[in-house]
This record gives C-alpha cells, structure tokens and sequence, in this order.
C-alpha cells in the first residue's frame, strides 16, 4: 500500500512510519520543511493549516490511505476531506479520549452525574464545545503546536466519519508516553527521583484516579494496523494499554524501575502545596475498554510495558525539558507541606 502521513515528524509520526515501512509499505510525509523525515523517507513539503494549496501534489500522489496525525478542529478536518475526496481510498484521523462526557465531568464543564467506566467507543460524548478553558489551551499549544484555538476533536470525528463518498477511520488515543513525548509525562517523578528527593507527594484523590495509557511503539503499530485493515472502514476504536493502574501504583512502578528507595505520601486536598492541586473531579476515572481493536483487528501491544518504561525512563532522564517545562516544581513548597502534615500527625497522636 502507499500511505501519506499528515504531520509525520512529531511525536508519534515517525514510530508509525518505522511500522509501516517495516510491514512492507510505501511511506509518504507531508510536513513542513523546517522539521525532517528519517533519511530516505519520502516528503512533500507544505503547511498543514493551509492545505488546499497541495492539494495538486497531495492528490498526484494518489495514496491508498492518509493519515492525519495533526487534525485539531472540524474545519480542518473539512480540508482534508475536501483535498482527497476522490483521490485516496480512506482517511485515518487520529481522535482522543477527550471526546467522551468523562473528560467534562473530569474537568468540570459538563453537569450530570459520574459518567461509568470502561468508556467504550459508545459512551456519552461531551454535550458542550468546551473541551479546555482558553487558558489551558494556549498552554498546550505550547507542549503540541499543531493545535489552533479552535481544537474539539468532536467535530473532526464528524467530519471524517460523515462522508459517504471517502470512508474514515477514526482512532481514540489515549495518554500517549515514551521517547519524544513533549508533554514529558514521567518527568514530575522522574526528576523528583534524580533529584534525590526522599517523599514525593500525591493528592489522595488524585493517586486513586485510573486513566488510560499507551506506549508510543505501542500506539503507533495500532495506528499502522488499523490504516493497512479494510475492516476498520467506517469504524472508531478505543486505543490504549488493557489495564489503567492508579497515579498511585504509576508512580510507584516508575520508583521501583529506577531503584528509588523513598516514600510516596498521600496528602488530602487542603493539605497539598498549591502548585501541585489539581482542578479536577477525580472521582471521575478515565479509563478504556479496547475489546473491539483487539477483536476485530487483532491489536496486541509489542512491547511489554515494563520495557516501555525503562526506555520512557532512559528517555526523560537524557532529555528533560529545556525550553518549556509542563510541570510545576516548588521543593520548599513541598517540604513546608510535609512538615505540616507531620504536625498535624503529631499533634492528632
């Protein structure tokens, strides 16, 4: 098959261009030319925010199936059916959990009662717009620069999925980790540990909560079956590890592969330093049931996830952040919290 890549430079792009390639087929990358493909690979050059004018290129190309790593709102996923509409077979677009009516009452915007879990590809969707505050937002625009001021994924599941003349598969990712993750999801412990600090703290609530999580290697050989699978036409599917540990047990694992000999201690709300509340209904877990990718496709991770750990680990270790950094650090803070909590302890006994 020969396959386009949409945004196949950042994150996840390249490992599901390895996987393809390594199954035999033609891997094509259009992105901009400041960033580079692997050597060899193919690339058209262009910006994604204005694809129309590769349109001539893009459809020349003739691609049995595009994927679109970096769609970010229904217009411009609108573009893109409008583009291959009559060019390419089908249209993969990668989607995420946020989507579901979990991730508002997680956060906040949607009114209701706790949405049940697993979330299967069924569950309630979001009944508002909203999917992050404005603030939020421009915040992880700084972390995934693909995404514009009107990101809902909601609509571009829509769009690509509504379209009877250019069939869609639509793909729900969840937590994504490993080597090159610039939102550095392990890095608050991980950096904690190399920093020797001897108590790592966790908001109880928080340290209960289940979301769902993937290895990008992992990930990304579910994105390459399910654009190379005829089945998957017409089809969205949940995407993420079996089982979703609690932060709790998370942390801890990260601890116990880095030989760390220090303590986890589980703090209530009012008694967590400020820069490490988060504004979230953690009652509200997060978590996903794959059955229908593994049934109907026959997805299975290939990497185990301790060895996905000790390379994320290896990873972030080598490569903290060096221009913007998601994750707040205040070690004062954190010790005045633990000397009031012990107080407390103290006092209570």
């Amino acid at each position: 098959m020969r396959l386009l890549l949409i945004g196949g430079t950042g994150f996840i792009g390249p490992f599901v261009a390895a996987e393809l390639e390594r199954l035999g087929h033609d891997v094509f990358t259009f992105h901009r030319a400041r960033t580079h493909a692997a050597p060899g690979r193919r690339e058209i050059f262009g910006d994604r925010r204005r694809l129309a004018d590769s349109a001539a290129e893009l459809r020349a190309l003739a691609p049995d199936v595009v994927i679109d790593l970096i769609l970010s709102s229904g217009a411009q996923a609108r573009d893109v059916m409008n583009v291959f509409r009559g060019a390419v077979g089908r249209i993969v677009a990668l989607s995420s959990g946020d989507v579901y009516r979990a991730c508002g009452v997680l956060h906040g915007f949607e009114p209701g009662p706790l949405q049940p879990v697993p979330l299967t590809e069924s569950s309630e969707l979001r009944t508002t717009p909203q999917t992050y505050p404005a603030a939020q937002i421009k915040a992880l625009q700084q972390v995934f620069g693909w995404l514009d001021d009107e990101y809902d994924k909601i609509p571009v599941e829509r769009e690509i999925l509504g379209d009877p003349a250019l069939p869609g598969t639509v793909l729900r990712l969840p937590m994504v980790y490993g080597s090159g993750d610039f939102a550095h999801r392990f890095h608050p412990i991980v950096k904690r540990i190399v920093d020797r600090r001897p108590i790592i703290l966790l908001e109880e609530k928080q340290a209960a909560w289940r979301a769902p999580r993937g290895y990008v290697e992992n990930v990304a050989a579910a994105i390459a079956l399910a654009a190379t699978s005829d089945r998957a036409a017409g089809r969205t599917y949940n995407v993420s590890e079996p089982d979703s540990p609690t932060e709790l047990e998370w942390a801890t694992e990260i601890g116990g592969l880095m030989a760390w000999t220090g303590e986890i201690v589980v703090l209530p709300p009012d008694r967590m330093p400020a820069h490490l509340r988060m504004p979230a209904n953690f009652d509200q877990h997060w978590v996903y049931d794959t059955t229908r990718i593994r049934e109907e496709l026959g997805y299975r991770e290939p990497v185990a996830r301790q060895d996905a750990m000790r390379r994320t680990i290896e990873w972030e270790r080598a490569n903290p952040p060096t221009t913007f950094n998601p994750h707040p650090f205040d070690y004062a803070a954190e010790d005045a919290a633990l000397s009031e909590n012990e107080g407390r302890r103290a006092t209570s006994a």
